[in-house]
């Protein structure tokens, strides 16, 4: 049997999409009637990962591909923000030898076929931090009760588990253009905790396409919106 994970690109269930799927749990289905629309600004967002992942790597001693990667976006704002980013991940990660960069995320334990890329991943005695790098600069993003940024560090915990002792998870986005590094932290224990009592049967129901349509502030960026029979 082919690994799911080979089939497609993105997740039906995305991490970047939880907050939408796990309040509104038909729409997950529903999108994936849709194709992925690319945009300037996505692609601005892939450069500046890029970029942040080439500096990181080289300043951790790690092998790259290029010595310089070709983007379409960069100019010297792209250049200033993904130093100080990686000066920001090398002030944690001093004193720790697990670090993970750009590293695929099994979250399916708790989500259908759940996976993502964690942009940072660094182990500091009993502590996990999660670190998200966002490029955009039109909305906000907190790390406070994330679910995105939740799941991620389920699947981070996932690469240690049985191997190291962690009791707390700190997870952080990184959005610099916004000047925003917001840091949500909690034990270990209380993130399984929600991820078996609300995240596992929230993501049963939206991979299934079941439940009530339900409308927030996360359509948004449905795809179905404008198709939605919900009005809001």
């Amino acid at each position: 049997m082919s690994n799911p994970q080979t089939k497609r690109k993105h997740a039906i269930l995305s991490a970047s999409a939880s907050h939408r799927w796990m309040n509104c749990t038909p729409s997950a289905r529903l999108c994936e009637r849709y194709g992925d629309v690319s945009s300037v600004y996505a692609d601005e967002g892939t450069d500046a990962h890029t970029l942040c992942e080439h500096k990181l790597k080289t300043s951790l001693g790690i092998s790259v591909d290029s010595s310089t990667p070709s983007l379409s976006y960069y100019n010297n704002e792209m250049e200033r923000f993904a130093t100080e980013y990686v000066e920001y991940i090398l002030g944690i990660s001093k004193k720790s030898e697990n670090i993970l960069v750009e590293r695929k995320l099994d979250f399916s334990d708790y989500v259908p076929e759940g996976f993502g890329t964690g942009d940072c991943i660094v182990l500091v005695d009993e502590t996990l931090y999660v670190i998200d790098f966002k490029y955009g600069a039109g909305v906000f993003v907190s790390a406070e009760d994330n679910p995105q940024m939740k799941l991620y560090a389920l699947g981070a915990l996932n690469l240690f588990k049985g191997k190291k002792n962690i009791c707390s998870v700190s997870m952080t986005i990184y959005q610099p253009r916004l000047g925003n590094v917001s840091t949500y932290t909690m034990p270990s224990e209380l993130l399984y905790k929600w991820a078996d009592e609300v995240l596992r049967p929230a993501a049963k129901a939206a991979f299934a396409g079941e439940g009530t349509r339900v409308c927030g502030d996360w359509c948004r960026f449905c795809k179905a919106k404008y198709d939605c029979t919900t009005k809001c």
